[in-house]
């Protein structure tokens, strides 16, 4: 699934001009073009390579995502899709937490399509097992206690989970709101939708 993930990204970037690809995504201050560096990267870097990277940053997880994303990003737009398209079956990944690393290609594939106006979606199979893995720990992002108290239901999919007022919406709508991300509140609803959003915004 992260294959096949990665490739219909691959294929919806390589529609994209040079004003798309630095155009800002949904993650922090990263263009679109930084969002797929990324992605690069954390296909090219093994558990003890991640390590040292993560040593040699002192633990700085922010400092450690920009150095290795520096690394994968190439001179031009073109460059940089070149070396994404290079990992599309990687098997490498700095732990064995599959479903961590499909949630990097949904998500990430994601804060890239939205403020594009792509409509390319992840598969719902794809998309339940990220919310599954999001639902059940903290990992990258706390997303176990954004929906704590919660009642989490897809529309979309089999995804349930919780005990609590109510967050309806697609999969991949509760999924993003798992992985933090505010501008996916509009998707949800509810009586428990309010909570969410409130602790995603800090508001």
């Amino acid at each position: 699934m992260t294959h096949a993930e990665r490739a219909a990204l691959a294929d919806d970037l390589a529609h994209l001009d040079d004003d798309q690809w630095h155009r800002p995504s949904l993650c922090g201050d990263w263009t679109v073009e930084d969002v797929v560096a990324h992605l690069t990267a954390g296909a090219s870097t093994g558990r003890l390579r991640w390590l040292g990277s993560v040593l040699a940053a002192r633990f700085d997880f922010d400092k450690h995502n920009e150095r290795r994303k520096a690394d994968h990003l190439g001179t031009t737009p073109a460059e940089t899709l070149e070396r994404f398209r290079a990992i599309v079956d990687s098997t490498t990944a700095p732990s064995g937490d599959t479903a961590a690393w499909l949630g990097e290609v949904v998500v990430h594939g994601q804060d890239i399509r939205r403020p594009l106006g792509l409509t390319t979606t992840p598969s719902i199979e794809a998309t339940t097992a990220v919310a599954e893995f999001f639902a059940g720990r903290d990992f990258t992002v706390p997303s176990r206690t954004l929906i704590a108290g919660l009642r989490l239901e897809a529309t979309d999919g089999p995804f349930t989970h919780g005990d609590g007022p109510l967050v309806t919406g697609t999969t991949l709508a509760l999924t993003m709101a798992m992985a933090g991300r505010p501008a996916y509140c509009d998707d949800l609803s509810g009586p428990g939708a309010p909570t969410l959003c409130k602790r995603l915004t800090g508001n």
